[in-house]
């Protein structure tokens, strides 16, 4: 995994501050391969309250300003779905089969 221990805490204390407990911070796509180089910040928010939509985006939008104070200004893709819905789109699928856990918010 190509992330420092400082961005995981960021990651960590942010999803603490905009998301409900219980909340799940998985890692998926390049930054996993420790071989390779570069690659955007994937991460999918797995979240046991379902959000209004307008209420997903300020909490999203939160997320990644926090993101970019603490980790400066890259590429970070953020996608968040409810805990264990069913959802078909490849890839959700996919990041929850490969996605590594780095983060959950206390309960």
């Amino acid at each position: 995994m190509r992330l420092t221990t400082q961005d995981l805490q960021a990651i960590e204390e942010a999803a603490r501050d905009f998301f409900a407990p219980g909340s799940v911070v998985r890692l998926f796509g390049s930054r996993l391969d420790d071989q390779r180089r570069g690659g955007d910040i994937d991460l999918l928010i797995e979240s046991p309250v379902a959000m209004a939509p307008r209420d997903q985006v300020a909490r999203r939008n939160g997320f990644l300003a926090r993101l970019y104070r603490r980790l400066g200004e890259q590429k970070i893709d953020v996608l968040i779905v409810p805990t264990g819905e069913p959802d078909e789109r490849s890839i959700i699928q996919t990041a929850r089969r490969v996605g590594q856990v780095i983060a959950r918010v206390p309960q």
